[in-house]
């Protein structure tokens, strides 16, 4: 797997044996100071598709074959613009967000990860969310800074990114989509996989009632900064499109195909704006 290391002061991303003039900030920024900092590592998934490989679709299911095809179709108009991710943390937005990555040959984040590693692992963040929330979401603001100065990402991004007029803003740097999962979705990956969300969000300890109910308020506080997203990939209405009657039955196939419906659309109207804007 290819790396790529980042320290507090510097603005460059090399990766070995690739051009990546793309990495390269166009803004100079540095991250604050965490207690006990430790260098930021970015890393890009294992893609299907790589520079000289043999993609592993070869010889896959019809869905995955169509997800490929759109994104050959949606790449040249999408010239690299970033893709940001908002809406609450589940696997189904992950692994949509990392099938995006790899079908439009992107490199893949998840912001609060970075965070994480920016003050020293999950555990250190946790308590640095507990005892300073707002400088918790500050610090998703100096990371936010850094990845919207770059292109071809897609980054799943934390509550912090739809907290504040200058995060929303940042994200306008790319397209931003809501991934709007099922709460039942969300309750099941919270009971399965504590980590995901910090105690001082939910009751991780509770029941799954419980716990639902808890991301429900969590659902209605970041709710209209979601809604401020280019688009909404709603699993419900994927599976009412499709005349999906079990919604477990909805594949992140299924989801990046309508992502890529949406970010197709949202490309032709900015060239039609573009367009429209020119002088005679």
């Amino acid at each position: 797997m290819e790396k790529a290391s980042l320290s507090h002061m510097n603005t460059r991303l090399p990766l070995p044996n690739r051009t990546c003039a793309f990495l390269q900030f166009k803004h100079p920024t540095s991250f604050p100071t965490f207690p006990n900092p430790r260098p930021l590592r970015l890393r890009r998934p294992n893609c299907s598709i790589s520079d000289g490989a043999v993609p592993s679709w070869v010889g896959a299911s019809d869905s995955s074959l169509a997800v490929k095809k759109k994104a050959a179709e949606v790449s040249p108009e999408l010239k690299g613009t970033s893709i940001f991710l908002v809406g609450l943390k589940s696997s189904l937005k992950t692994s949509l967000g990392k099938l995006l990555a790899d079908v439009l040959r992107y490199y893949y984040f998840d912001s609060d990860s970075l965070v994480e590693e920016a003050v020293g692992g999950a555990h250190a963040a946790k308590s640095f969310r507990e005892s300073d929330g707002k400088g918790f979401y500050e610090s998703e603001t100096e990371v936010l800074k850094q990845l919207s100065s770059m292109g071809r990402l897609v980054v799943c991004v934390g509550n912090g990114a739809v907290t504040s007029s200058t995060n929303l803003a940042l994200l306008r740097y790319g397209i931003s989509l809501w991934i709007d999962v099922p709460l039942d979705f969300v309750a099941r990956d919270v009971i399965e996989d504590q980590s995901q969300f910090a105690p001082s969000e939910i009751s991780i300890s509770g029941s799954y009632p419980e716990v639902k109910d808890e991301l429900g308020a969590l659902y209605d506080k970041y709710r209209d900064g979601y809604a401020t997203a280019d688009a909404t990939i709603s699993v419900q209405k994927v599976a009412s499109w499709l005349d999906c009657d079990n919604l477990d039955e909805i594949t992140r196939e299924d989801l990046a195909l309508e992502a890529l419906k949406e970010i197709e659309k949202l490309t032709r109207v900015k060239k039609m704006m573009e367009e429209a804007a020119r002088p005679f």
